[in-house]
């Protein structure tokens, strides 16, 4: 991934609806989620999601498809893939990383040999 495209997808991602969006689109695996669905989920108006979506869909990392008449969105787990190794591509000065403690949060200190 290059710079200008990390940046991109990073922008898109620092706003809270947007950001909400994204993580619900995740979860929801590769078969995405109606708009309508994912508005009343993040119970906002349709118009303004798609205001979101839109910022989205630009940065790469959402995708749409229309069925008949409903539009369904999936997170673009190869942009998010690619986004996560462009910011960890140097990670810990390449050194291997402690693993993630049992808590769900991530150590930020580094293995010594």
């Amino acid at each position: 991934m290059k710079k200008t495209a990390a940046l991109k997808a990073l922008a898109a991602l620092a706003q809270e609806t947007r950001l909400d969006a994204f993580r619900a689109l995740v979860q929801a695996g590769r078969e995405g989620m109606a708009a309508g669905e994912l508005a009343d989920r993040l119970d906002i108006s349709p118009p303004a999601l798609s205001f979101h979506l839109r910022g989205l869909s630009w940065s790469g990392l959402v995708q749409s498809r229309q069925e008949g008449r409903y539009i369904y969105y999936s997170a673009d787990y190869d942009a998010m893939q690619a986004l996560l190794h462009f910011l960890t591509e140097n990670c810990c000065n390449g050194a291997a990383c402690l693993p993630a403690e049992s808590t769900g949060r991530k150590s930020h200190a580094r293995s010594r040999p």
